[in-house]
């Protein structure tokens, strides 16, 4: 278990401190960015799938189309999310990001009884609420909705829903994911090219170095993550994959200065109890009931 405690605290300070690593592409636009972090990850996870000898179960599961059309939805939702991020992170709206991930278990859960008919116990209902109450209050605050935290979430708890219908290894759903947007990726920056304004080109080599190390930089976290699930239980790993958004927070206001006013921090700690009590609740509905003597 020490192992995979490892693995998830690795994963989750490498999804932290991302918003350093794409402020080195800051001037790119997101959507170009976006192109070469989906091309790129699909290389490096192609040298995965080869050393793994998986390529062929990636194929037979790709074969049925009940499973490409959900995997095909869930690239258009990843790659939705992941150009959100890119332009949160360049346009100074990292906190609303971590917003963005902090709130996603409980639209996760919302979605569950929306899509799903889940049934929600007291302490979901309770944990939802503070979670609406945090995005109305922001909303008022702000003078605007937080459009880029409310994305993040969708998306991404839409695409954890996904997950739960397709019962495949991380790992090999990524590899379908990727090769559903590789087409319309390449075409793009074919485009892109034939204009003159390939990022890979046009750019600084540092900015080219960082478009390229993207696609480890998307791989290695997603391979600790998936390492470290074996391992860890599901409670721990709930409670730990707070840490990343914390790290984005911390980073947003300390390390890139952005506004964080007496009205931003009511409407975050709303959000941090809805999380306190979604928590608590799962603990306490994980424990097996006491016996009576």
């Amino acid at each position: 278990m020490r192992r995979g405690l490892l693995f998830i605290l690795a994963s989750q300070v490498m999804w932290g401190v991302s918003p350093a690593f794409w402020r080195g592409v800051a001037a790119i636009p997101a959507v170009d960015v976006l192109a070469h972090r989906v091309c790129w990850t699909f290389v490096a996870m192609s040298v995965v799938h080869l050393a793994r000898r998986s390529w062929r179960e990636v194929r037979e599961a790709a074969r049925s189309p009940r499973i490409l059309g959900l995997e095909a939805l869930a690239g258009v939702l990843l790659g939705s999310n992941w150009l959100v991020w890119l332009w949160a992170v360049n346009n100074e709206r990292v906190l609303e990001g971590s917003l963005g991930y902090f709130i996603t278990p409980l639209v996760s859960i919302l979605l569950g009884v929306l899509v799903i008919g889940e049934r929600l116990r007291r302490g979901q209902w309770l944990a939802v609420s503070f979670g609406v109450a945090s995005v109305v209050w922001l909303t008022i605050d702000m003078g605007r909705l937080p459009w880029v935290s409310l994305c993040l979430a969708a998306t991404f708890g839409s695409y954890g829903l996904i997950k739960k219908k397709v019962d495949m290894p991380p790992l090999d759903m990524l590899a379908i994911e990727l090769s559903v947007m590789l087409p319309v990726t390449l075409g793009f920056l074919a485009f892109r090219t034939a204009g003159g304004h390939e990022a890979l080109i046009s750019g600084t080599p540092v900015e080219a170095l960082i478009l390229v190390a993207s696609g480890a930089f998307t791989a290695v976290p997603l391979l600790f993550f998936a390492g470290g699930v074996r391992r860890v239980p599901l409670a721990v790993i709930g409670v730990l994959q707070y840490l990343s958004p914390s790290i984005n927070f911390l980073l947003g206001v300390l390390a890139f200065g952005e506004a964080f006013d007496v009205g931003r921090l009511v409407g975050f700690a709303l959000a941090w109890v809805g999380l306190a009590v979604f928590t608590v609740d799962g603990i306490r509905s994980t424990r097996p009931p006491r016996r009576r003597v």
